[in-house]
């Protein structure tokens, strides 16, 4: 399926950022690269930028390098430029958030989005920014609004697939079952012969320690394999006090 969002970096210096960006993009579902005039016209193949893709540089193998903003954004239908000032003739500014959730509700104009991001010295242009629609600002902190390059676009590459859906959480772990009155019986039971046998429980005196110990595990939900751990500590309780007590019993 051709991915229709574009990321576009422009006048970027850092290869590790380069990277970075690629992995961000691919973490998220997207593929199409393309760098404006980079600082480095090799920044693609650098070692840091491949070590940074970690696992992405397809991203990078497949990205393009074009002279000018107008080259990388042929063939988009909304640019969305990314800067922390509003510019005062600029497009109007939005959080991605907002923005995202109109161009992907139900009925919303189908656009081929470009997401275009300034260099790590100086962000975007007058002009760079007067040449899109629409003005991202991811919001921060009052005081310092500085985001690495890479990272706000790990933003809005979350935030956008997001706002198309996402992707489903699949759960990794195994279902897990809520031991029953008899296991718990059982275990309660078997901690109640060992306590007695390594003397920490006098029955003629229980002080209702079996009964705390019923509404521990009660609050705990215990679940089978647990029971079966917990009687398994039990045994080998029972085991060691045996071989200390020695074969005279002592």
């Amino acid at each position: 399926m051709t991915d229709p969002t574009r990321f576009i970096l422009v006048n970027t210096s850092h290869p590790g950022n380069v990277g970075a960006a690629a992995r961000a993009m691919k973490v998220m579902g997207f593929h199409d690269l393309v760098l404006v005039a980079p600082r480095d016209p090799e920044v693609l193949a650098r070692p840091d930028a491949l070590a940074f893709a970690s696992g992405a540089t397809d991203i990078l193998e497949r990205a393009r390098i074009v002279p000018t903003l107008r080259d990388a954004l042929e063939g988009v239908t909304l640019a969305c430029a990314t800067a922390m000032t509003p510019r005062d003739f600029g497009p109007p500014t939005r959080t991605p958030r907002d923005c995202f959730a109109e161009l992907a509700a139900p009925g919303a104009p189908g656009h081929r989005v470009g997401f275009v991001f300034g260099g790590e010295r100086f962000g975007l242009g007058n002009d760079e920014v007067y040449a899109c629609h629409v003005c991202l600002s991811i919001p921060s902190a009052p005081d310092y609004g500085s985001l690495n390059l890479a990272q706000a676009v790990q933003v809005l590459a979350y935030e956008w697939r997001t706002a198309q859906g996402g992707f489903p959480v699949v759960e990794r772990t195994k279902p897990v079952h809520a031991a029953d009155g008899v296991a718990v019986g059982g275990l309660l039971a078997h901690w109640r012969e060992v306590l007695v046998h390594i003397g920490f429980l006098d029955p003629k005196a229980p002080r209702k320690l079996m009964a705390r110990l019923h509404q521990l595990l009660n609050r705990a939900r215990v679940t089978t394999e647990e029971v079966h751990i917990l009687r398994g500590i039990a045994r080998e309780v029972d085991r060691l006090h045996e071989r200390a007590r020695g074969p005279d019993g002592h």
